[in-house]
């Protein structure tokens, strides 16, 4: 379906003069390839931009050459100096001059016949390169270039730097990727006249055209014209193909969901809590999308302790008042065994009738549940990706609910969204990674969105404090006087064991240490460690039988110990924002007074002090989340690689979150004037689709 003028850019780079088998195993490795992508096309080529210049303008007589320089230089070549035979660590030189002094061309490892065809004596020569001086002489080690007149205009002087790999040279690369932009076609403008004015932007060809073929050493910079236009198409191509798949989502008849909320009122009489307001209204938001004629798909993000899983129960039990039965997906078996512990009790209270399936659950056990989720008497079924295997078949899968939802790749989600009647389960998605709206707009557009941004009442806060990693026989003291007070406490490490040279305290080194100092109170948990091992010492600690429980990051999400009242995070630098707020999440889940302990070394960069001083001055996730896209920088956010997230390949520059703010304007202006893309410019947005990949979204006009 893709427009016949684009397969050129989508043949394979082999295509390309010049490029071999020899060459292309090369550009693998140099080349960022989208998923699936078995060997660079032509495209792939022109999305690698030159991230450097070299100026080779300066063209000075000899007399007159910097040292430590780049420049040109046109010379005679003088004489051949080869080194004595059996001296292979002496260099070939070649003696040139021009009519105000000399210069000595030096190569290592080289061919003497090569030398002389590219530097025959008496002939005239281009030369460009790295300037240095030896003693009292100007030398050029192995010139960049070396032309005859005749091939004066094949010299780049402003030369593009690109990403490299070992065996590849920037003069190889460079010449395939000015090849490639030769098989640029014409395409019409698929950007409003007035916005382009407005802007100062080129033409997309003209753009790529700049930025591979410089002509200003400002052309490449992130901030100049050409790569702004190239950011804007990619952010509004991807804007458009969000809100297309959101306009067919919408369009598609759903298992309507409309209950008697008698079951939910059963399960809000059991709690020894009110829901909050929070909470409440996103019930509400839920409880529409349910019932509408659409498919429901919501995105519920909540910070750490705000009743995520307690909604989700409420949604799945309306799914089985009205006859249908609801599934629950988690990424990691922690996760979904800490999920059974929280709804399990409520769901038995009730009378719901659940299960548990991972990897785990094999024989006479899996076969059991499987039976039950295939005649329908199994309410509730909550797993891991074992939950979308092709055995896993439903009587009437009303609901969907994705905890950790970025955890899994859009075809996972639509997998399990299958296996509702005629394919369309309703999806709630959830995350308790507070996203940012910039984030919001670029991953999930085709989701609508609830913010539980609410504690439940009673919740103290959590004191945070920063200590060096002197001060550790004093954080250890405070944890002798919180466990007297029958206190229970984490303790997290950045690796599982010790890695030779590095700094970075294991945690099983750690749990050795705090062994001796608590005998037999101490615990270990780490990724790993087989699943029954690991949830034994959880087990362990949940019932107290432990006190310290050192562990790698694999207890993030999904672990609720309410009499733990204290995190150490060692080593607090090296982790990220979002990560640091998740860890210190597990605490302060209970009654006592709860504390967070950020252990670093020092001295600390900039960005690592800043994101130790927000964790001290807010439990905000929310804040947290923005202050994290503040200081990580928009391109290093945009360009996420989680699994079913869009990847950007040239939007990660300067402006991209007000660039994004436009797109998505743009995006929803143009398809409220043309749903259908029918219209010249929906055509020429067409293109754009298919250039930037965006092909699910193609496919969904053509089969409006």
């Amino acid at each position: 379906m893709r427009p016949e003028q684009l397969t050129p850019l989508f043949a394979s780079a082999l295509s390309i003069p010049g490029i071999g088998p020899r060459l292309i195993t090369l550009l693998e490795k140099a080349v960022d390839l989208p998923p699936g992508t078995a060997e660079p096309r032509v495209i792939d080529l022109l999305w690698h931009t030159p991230h450097a210049v070299i100026d080779r303008r300066t063209e000075p007589t000899l007399a007159h050459a910097a040292p430590g320089t780049i420049a040109t230089f046109q010379v005679r070549v003088l004489k051949h100096r080869a080194p004595p035979r059996g001296n292979r660590k002496a260099p070939y030189r070649v003696a040139c001059e021009d009519d105000t002094g000399r210069i000595d061309l030096v190569f290592f490892h080289t061919e003497r016949a090569f030398i002389q065809r590219q530097l025959p004596e008496g002939e005239v020569r281009y030369i460009s390169g790295r300037v240095d001086a030896y003693g009292d002489k100007l030398q050029m080690i192995h010139p960049d270039y070396i032309v005859s007149e005749a091939q004066r205009d094949q010299l780049p002087m402003l030369e593009p730097v690109y990403g490299l790999t070992a065996g590849l040279s920037g003069r190889v690369l460079g010449k395939a990727i000015r090849n490639a932009v030769t098989k640029l076609p014409e395409v019409p403008e698929w950007q409003s006249t007035e916005w382009l004015t407005q802007q100062d932007w080129p033409s997309f060809a003209e753009a790529l055209r700049r930025i591979h073929g410089p002509e200003d050493m400002d052309d490449i910079s992130a901030g100049a014209a050409p790569r702004q236009r190239l950011a804007y198409d990619e952010l509004f191509a991807s804007q458009v193909a969000l809100h297309l798949v959101r306009l067919h989502t919408r369009r598609q008849p759903g298992r309507r969901i409309v209950g008697d909320g008698a079951l939910r009122d059963r399960i809000a009489s059991e709690l020894p809590f009110r829901l909050t307001g929070a909470q409440t209204r996103a019930l509400r938001e839920i409880s529409d999308d349910l019932a509408g004629d659409g498919r429901m798909h919501r995105l519920l993000q909540g910070d750490v302790g705000s009743g995520k899983t307690l909604v989700a129960l409420m949604t799945m039990a309306a799914a089985i008042e009205a006859g249908a039965q609801a599934a629950l997906m988690a990424p990691t078996e922690v996760l979904a065994r800490q999920h059974t512990e929280t709804i399990g009790p409520l769901a038995d209270k009730v009378g719901i009738d659940w299960a548990l399936l991972t990897g785990r659950e094999k024989g006479k056990t899996r076969a059991q549940i499987l039976q039950k989720a295939a005649d329908g008497t199994l309410g509730v079924l909550i797993g891991t990706h074992a939950l979308f295997q092709p055995d896993v078949v439903f009587q009437d899968l009303g609901v969907a609910v994705i905890d950790e939802q970025h955890r899994f790749g859009v075809h996972q989600r639509l997998a399990l969204q299958s296996k509702g009647r005629d394919g369309g389960a309703n999806v709630l998605a959830m995350t308790a990674t507070p996203i940012p709206r910039t984030l919001l707009m670029t991953h999930y557009g085709d989701l609508d969105v609830s913010r539980l941004d609410e504690k439940p009442a009673g919740r103290k806060p959590i004191k945070t404090t920063l200590a060096s990693q002197d001060r550790l026989d004093d954080v250890i003291e405070g944890l002798r006087r919180q466990l007297e007070d029958g206190a229970q406490v984490y303790w997290v490490c950045p690796l599982i064991e010790g890695t030779g040279p590095s700094d970075m305290s294991a945690a099983q080194e750690r749990a050795a240490h705090l062994n001796q100092i608590f005998p037999n109170q101490v615990g270990l948990v780490h990724g790993a460690m087989s699943g029954d091992a690991r949830d034994k010492t959880m087990r362990q600690f949940t019932d107290a039988t432990l006190k310290i429980l050192v562990a790698t990051t694999v207890i993030e999400v999904g672990v609720n110990v309410p009499n733990a009242a204290v995190m150490v995070i060692e080593h607090a630098e090296r982790f990220g924002l979002a990560q640091l707020h998740q860890l210190r999440g597990r605490v302060g889940r209970g009654e006592r007074q709860s504390y967070c302990v950020l252990l670093y070394r020092s001295p600390l960069s900039e960005t690592a002090e800043a994101r130790l001083r927000t964790m001290r001055e807010t439990e905000d996730g929310f804040i947290i989340a923005e202050k994290d896209l503040d200081l990580r920088g928009g391109g290093e956010l945009l360009g996420w690689r989680q699994s079913g997230m869009p990847s950007y390949r040239v939007a990660e520059v300067p402006g991209a979150n007000a660039l994004l703010e436009a797109a998505r304007d743009d995006a929803q202006l143009l398809l409220q004037q043309d749903p259908k893309l029918t219209s010249e410019r929906g055509a020429a947005v067409r293109q754009l689709l298919y250039l930037f990949e965006c092909d699910e979204a193609a496919r969904l006009f053509h089969a409006a």
